[in-house]
C-alpha cells in the first residue's frame, strides 16, 4: 500500500521539477497564451519592398505585412521590379525555412534562401519608412 502512494509522490515530483520556474502570474500568462502561427498563403502576396539586399517586405492580402531576412545577400533584390516567393513546403509560409525568394538579376534568376519570417504589427507597418512600404 505505501509503494503507490510513493511512486505518485515521485512523480509528482518528478513534473514539479521539469516545470519553468518564474513568477506565478508569469505561468499562468504563458498558459493561456494562443500560439498561433502566423502563416500565409503565397498566392496571396500582392505586392513587396526590398530596402536593402537581406530585407524583404510582402504586402499579403489588403492589410497584412510581413517580413524577411534571408539567410545571406540576395544581389539586386531591392532593385527587381518583380519577384516570385515559392513555398519548399506546400502553397504556405510559416517559418523562414518554408521559403525561397526568386529573384531576376543580370547574369539570371537568383535563389535566395530565407532566414526568417514576421508577421508585423499594423502599428509596425505603418512606421515603415514610405519607400520600404510594400
Amino acid at each position: 500500500m505505501r509503494m503507490p502512494a510513493l511512486a505518485l509522490a515521485l512523480s509528482a515530483l518528478t513534473v514539479t521539477a521539469c516545470a519553468p520556474a518564474g513568477a506565478p502570474g508569469e505561468l499562468a500568462a504563458t498558459a493561456s497564451a494562443p500560439q498561433a502561427r502566423e502563416c500565409f498563403f503565397t498566392r496571396n502576396v500582392s505586392g513587396f519592398s526590398a530596402p536593402d539586399d537581406e530585407t524583404l517586405y510582402l504586402r499579403v492580402g489588403v492589410r497584412d505585412v510581413y517580413q524577411m531576412q534571408m539567410f545571406s545577400p540576395c544581389p539586386d533584390m531591392d532593385w527587381a521590379q518583380k519577384l516570385a516567393v515559392v513555398s519548399r513546403s506546400g502553397s504556405s509560409v510559416c517559418r523562414g525555412t518554408d521559403a525561397t525568394i526568386i529573384s531576376p538579376g543580370p547574369l539570371g534568376e537568383q535563389r535566395c534562401l530565407v532566414r526568417a519570417v514576421r508577421k508585423l504589427t499594423p502599428s509596425e507597418a505603418d512606421a515603415l519608412p514610405r519607400g520600404d512600404r510594400p
